[in-house]
């Protein structure tokens, strides 16, 4: 699929534009290449980045959108420089810190997936502070991967059931429902649109199960520049789409 940008930007804001895309996931893209670009660090493009994904989230319940889930670390991330892994954590925990306030008031639910284990206990702590105090919200669902691959995913959930299997259960017993309960994203419905910006088109490992019959977007803005214009017209775009998810229409 090649990368492509869409032919206009409906402007957002002023009333509830809905494009018929409840959940949209994020392949968050560019960031480091928006800093070379300009001269600057890598970690000044993650801060900007960080910028951008407080913007989107805001505009998603203008453009219809319930749930928005994006790819901020992924399990291959561990390779980056230390320097670069350490400041990213650490924005990490200044995003949660200071955003704690404004998403439990914007009706903000937040949520993390991942391997936690590998985290800093207390990046844990912050990350299960604020999804306890943001639960009962509804107005958008804000889900956040960090330390997330999909086939790390669907490794843990596969030894899941095994244990299951061990402890007497039948394995013909074991159905799609059973190994999705076990999924970091239990609970959430599939994506069905996701976005990758910077122009690369691969998934590299985010929501594989999930994703199955996903509509995809590869768009050559880089994350630091995609507006809510940008989105709004991507949205548009996916409106036209005919999706069938594996059948004819009769």
């Amino acid at each position: 699929m090649a990368a492509t940008e869409p032919s206009s930007e409906p402007a957002t804001g002023g009333g509830i534009t809905d494009y018929g895309v409840p959940h949209v996931a994020i392949i968050m893209d560019g960031n480091g290449r928006w800093a070379k670009q300009r001269g600057w660090p890598r970690l000044v493009g993650h801060r900007k980045g960080a910028e951008r994904v407080k913007e989107i989230a805001r505009a998603c319940p203008d453009l219809g959108v319930k749930y928005l889930t994006v790819y901020a670390f992924s399990t291959e991330n561990w390779k980056r420089s230390t320097e670069e892994v350490l400041g990213l954590m650490a924005l990490f925990a200044r995003y949660i810190q200071r955003e704690a306030d404004a998403l439990s008031a914007e009706g903000v639910r937040m949520r993390f997936i991942g391997n936690r284990e590998p985290l800093d206990p207390k990046l844990v702590a912050l990350m299960e502070g604020i999804e306890a105090r943001t639960s009962g919200n509804c107005r958008l669902n804000l889900t956040v991967a960090i330390n997330y691959g999909g086939r790390d995913e669907l490794r843990r959930a596969a030894a899941a059931l095994a244990a299951e299997i061990a402890a007497g259960r039948a394995p013909d017993s074991v159905t799609e429902a059973d190994l999705e309960a076990y999924l970091d994203t239990a609970g959430l419905p599939d994506p069905d649109l996701v976005i990758r910006t910077s122009g690369e088109t691969r998934t590299s490992n985010f929501l594989p199960w999930q994703a199955a019959y996903s509509e995809y977007e590869f768009t050559p803005t880089l994350w630091p520049d995609f507006t809510p214009q940008k989105m709004a017209g991507i949205l548009a775009d996916f409106a036209t789409r005919d999706r069938r998810f594996g059948g004819v229409k009769a």
